[in-house]
């Protein structure tokens, strides 16, 4: 049975929209996996440490019939091919894929949870999600994405500047 899987794409190192360009294929060419559609690329100031430059972020939608963990393994072969270095905590990297949303499935393992356990705190993913998905509930918190965005907002996070298609 197919699922549509909402997968965040990030990177701060070397030519990032080219990476995303690649990765996208990528993702399409997975066994049991069809490409639906790809948000804007928007520009981030970064989370992690301090003097690394800005984020590029955007995300894809995909029906697949991997199931999370299979899906989640061949991001992270995807994240690798592309030089990604699993070091500092949230430090610069080429590449960095999260598996956001794998339909309305919660999960909460030790190498996954589903949805995200921090997306609704982060524009840089609200935003790019909101272009595929605005009306998709998130399963545990029970609202919109454009809803959980709104209440960014309202806190005081600014929207990212207005995105370009890839």
């Amino acid at each position: 049975m197919e699922i549509t899987a909402v997968i965040a794409l990030g990177g701060n190192l070397g030519d990032v929209e080219t990476c995303f360009r690649a990765t996208r294929d990528e993702l399409a060419s997975l066994p049991r996996t069809r490409l639906l559609e790809s948000s804007r690329i928007y520009t981030s100031a970064p989370l992690g440490p301090p003097g690394q430059p800005d984020y590029q972020n955007a995300a894809v939608t995909v029906d697949t019939e991997l199931e999370p963990l299979e899906l989640l393994d061949r991001m992270q072969r995807i994240e690798h091919e592309h030089g990604r270095v699993r070091g500092e905590k949230w430090g610069p990297r080429t590449l960095d894929l999260d598996l956001i949303a794998y339909g309305d499935i919660c999960m909460d393992t030790a190498r996954l949870i589903l949805p995200h356990p921090h997306m609704h705190e982060r524009m840089f993913v609200l935003q790019p999600v909101t272009d595929l998905l605005p009306q998709w509930k998130h399963p545990r918190l029970q609202c919109s994405i454009a809803q959980l965005m709104n209440a960014l907002l309202r806190q005081g996070t600014e929207r990212l500047a207005e995105g370009h298609t890839w």
